[in-house]
């Protein structure tokens, strides 16, 4: 998420941190970068060009000149500039504490919104509501289907109506009224799109809106569309008035701008984004955690969050307790391997910790995901025996397991050896402070002890030592020197 434009926007703010002193010559110069940075994300061009303004009155003052750190004071102005642009937002949807919510999304085809419709159906129903789902999309084929589909999976009634002889208002109506008569208290309509916007659309959602009147407009943008996303959106508001935007694909290959200048453009604040493609992966959209990310700056709470909601709390103090024994094995580490894959892709994880996200971008070769792939199908081809007692393997069990995972047996070997490196450094952060374990976990990922065997390609292909086994050997010849120093001592 973001890479480009946070690569960008790194760049363009470490010309101010180069040698010599700051200068308003020199802030400016920096800020023209990141003007450029900004628009070639596909922020607005207005948008940046104010935004720029903003950053310029504030940076060039003496009060930042003066400062002990200017650099720092100026990414600190960056990011307040980015939160009051994408912000303040509201996550409520205001449901009606008694009768019945009404909830309308719209968007172009292809935005998702069938899918998100789905997504704010379980995050309703989870907490305590009763949703219905009305599929009022008759354009596209197969959305009345998708939309039933989504429902069986998440036990939430959708009402539908065969295409031929009805009309979208009429699928609403009806909907509504078998909603008041199932005692449901929120239905979401999923209304119909268009590839791009036109009057026969806006026609039939404004039909819609006056006999429905629902409680909340909520828009579906393509967050990889960039400026048409934001230009949708706009759109959409003149004729709907629009309570929210939910920004989907958040997860792919997107350059930001649409996320930075939908609330500024229209005045409608993002109200959650989509980060996946699950039916879970549904979050509330917080400007500060956001710019946090843009600027590489990591976003901790949100992975505390995603943690709590995706890991089991009883498994991993169990996990726990066994790390601090020394008990830790590779079928606890595989059992680990699937939790956090459940809450996410790797890079993108690592990119929320601050200081761990530059190490991603500086590291494009790194297939995190293949490598825990392939340490899955390595420990999968171990028998209990094995996993649990690892330096119980040997040549023959090593050469079984290679056959069976199609790797070779020096991949088992640098496994089992970067797992017991890693174990022993688990152990030890098993008993710190938060702080510490913070450090910790960055001093593991430079060594690549995060993910054990990862090293082996980048080692295969360059014939170097990768991270970890350059960390083992700086540590034996730290140790020779101090066992030379000690011997010379005893010689006098």
């Amino acid at each position: 998420m973001f890479e480009g434009i946070t690569s960008s926007l790194q760049s363009a703010l470490s010309v101010l941190g180069r040698g010599g002193k700051l200068t308003e010559a020199n802030i400016r110069e920096g800020l023209v970068q990141v003007r450029k940075a900004l628009l070639e994300a596909d922020v607005h061009y207005d948008v940046a060009t104010k935004f720029i303004e903003r950053c310029t009155e504030q940076a060039v003052g003496e009060k930042v000149l003066k400062s002990l750190r200017p650099d720092q004071q100026i990414v600190g102005i960056v990011h307040q500039e980015l939160c009051n642009l994408m912000g303040p937002t509201d996550h409520s949807l205001h449901l009606r504490r008694d009768g019945l919510s009404k909830i309308m999304l719209c968007g172009l085809q292809g935005s998702g919104k069938t899918t998100t419709c789905g997504k704010l159906g379980r995050m309703l129903k989870e907490q305590g509501r009763r949703p219905m789902l009305v599929a009022a999309d008759l354009q596209r084929p197969a959305a009345i289907e998708q939309l039933k589909v989504i429902g069986q999976q998440l036990d939430i009634p959708v009402y539908s109506e065969p295409p031929a002889g009805t009309t979208p208002l009429k699928v609403c109506v009806n909907g509504l009224a078998a909603a008041k008569q199932a005692g449901i208290d929120v239905v979401i309509f999923d209304t119909a799109g268009r590839l791009h916007v036109d009057s026969a659309l806006m026609t039939e959602l404004t039909q819609i809106d006056v006999k429905i009147q629902p409680d909340q407009i909520l828009l579906v943008c393509d967050a990889m569309t960039g400026q048409d996303a934001v230009n949708s959106a706009k759109a959409f508001n003149e004729a709907l008035e629009l309570d929210g935007v939910i920004l989907t694909k958040l997860d792919g290959d997107t350059r930001g701008g649409a996320a930075i200048s939908v609330k500024e453009v229209t005045g409608v604040p993002i109200k959650f984004i989509g980060v996946g493609e699950q039916l879970d992966r549904l979050e509330p959209f917080h400007p500060d955690r956001m710019a946090g990310r843009i600027l590489g700056m990591g976003d901790v709470v949100s992975l505390v969050e995603r943690a709590q909601r995706e890991m089991d709390a009883d498994e991993v103090e169990r996990q726990q307790k066994k790390m601090m024994a020394g008990k830790f094995s590779l079928e606890d580490f595989r059992n680990q391997m699937k939790m956090i894959r459940r809450m996410g892709s790797l890079r993108d994880l690592m990119k929320m910790i601050p200081g761990l996200g530059g190490l991603m971008d500086s590291n494009p070769d790194i297939d995190a995901e293949s490598d825990m792939n392939r340490i899955d199908a390595i420990i999968s081809s171990m028998t209990k025996f094995e996993r649990n007692n690892p330096d119980r393997i040997d040549r023959s069990r090593r050469h079984r397991i290679a056959r069976g995972s199609g790797t070779q047996p020096a991949d088992i070997n640098r496994l089992i050896k970067d797992f017991q490196n890693m174990s022993g450094m688990m152990q030890k952060m098993a008993g710190m402070g938060a702080m510490d374990k913070m450090r910790a976990v960055k001093d593991l990922a430079g060594s690549g002890l995060l993910n054990p065997g990862a090293q082996l390609a980048s080692v295969k292909k360059s014939g170097k030592m990768g991270p970890a086994d350059q960390r083992l050997a700086d540590e034996k010849k730290k140790k020779a020197r101090k066992d030379s120093k000690k011997q010379k001592k005893r010689n006098r």
